[in-house]
């Protein structure tokens, strides 16, 4: 019974897959972001020359820069897209494309402190915004590099040698990712709802990194199925905790969210390093346990 719903709920997972990765996908992504960019500035430039009001919105359309922010953020959710469809593939993998978010987050940020500024150039107007722009930019290139290496270095095993049970741990994680989906789908209702009702967009990533949490303990859970590795179970559960220092790095305040945001990249990092060393000492037969 278990076996007949994953082989469904597997071949609906790929053909979402299959939409979302196509050229034609890609293609209207591209557009919508150029168009709505474009849209967003043109507003702006009719509502501070007051041709224009746009009820709760007319304050921020006010601001010349923020239509970058706008298509930032919608950037931002096509990769919550990309890390969905990411997680049945390696959950390395998944891991890494959270902390690609969070460098992008940090952009983001970065481009909003630029907003801030306004048509006021003076120091005065500029010193902070400038200050917690170069922090959020440098933040972002340090998890950039840091992940670049990362990558590098990590060496993907699977988890079982039994072919079957690798195929049915894949299809757990389709299904899981299917789940996520619809969490996904649910906070944007919500954010969208705010949004059209107070004129305030949210920017739940925050909410969506507290799901991530709970599905990475839920494939650390269903790893222990399939084998009880020690080596394997405190990788996985390490990404779990690399999950929730991203998801606090959202919740503190500038500085300290960079700080550790750079200080869960280098964790993973470390954790790589010593996975790889403790690979050289075991042997395979040790490692299929």
């Amino acid at each position: 019974m278990l076996k007949r719903f994953l082989i469904h709920t597997n071949v609906f997972y790929e053909r979402l897959k299959l939409l979302w990765e196509s050229k034609n996908s890609l293609y209207l992504t591209s557009v919508v972001l150029v168009a709505s960019f474009i849209i967003c500035t043109l507003l702006s430039v009719l509502v501070i020359n007051d041709y224009i009001t746009l009820g709760h919105f007319t304050n921020q359309f006010k601001n010349p820069f923020f239509s970058i922010e706008i298509v930032f953020t919608m950037l931002l959710i096509t990769e919550l897209f990309g890390l969905i469809f990411m997680l049945p593939k390696s959950v390395a993998k998944s891991v890494g494309k959270q902390f690609e978010l969070l460098s992008l987050i940090f952009l983001r940020d970065g481009f909003k402190e630029f907003s801030h500024i306004g048509s006021d150039f003076t120091w005065l107007n500029i010193k902070e915004p400038l200050l917690n722009m170069s922090i959020y930019g440098f933040g972002a290139i340090a998890i950039f590099a840091v992940l670049g290496y990362t990558y590098k270095l990590q060496k993907h095993i699977k988890l079982t040698h039994t072919e079957d049970d690798q195929e049915q741990f894949i299809r757990l994680k389709k299904l899981l990712a299917l789940f996520l989906l619809v969490a996904f789908a649910i906070v944007g209702y919500m954010d969208i709802k705010a949004l059209i009702t107070t004129g305030a967009y949210l920017h739940s990533f925050k909410t969506f990194y507290t799901v991530l949490i709970f599905s990475d303990i839920i494939i650390v859970l269903i790893a222990l199925r399939y084998t009880v590795n020690y080596y394997k179970i405190f990788r996985y559960s390490a990404f779990v905790l690399a999950t929730i220092l991203i998801r606090v790095s959202l919740s503190v305040k500038p500085f300290f969210d960079v700080i550790i945001g750079v200080v869960a990249a280098l964790f993973i990092l470390a954790l790589t390093l010593a996975y790889n060393y403790f690979l050289k000492e075991l042997s395979p037969k040790k490692l299929s346990k």
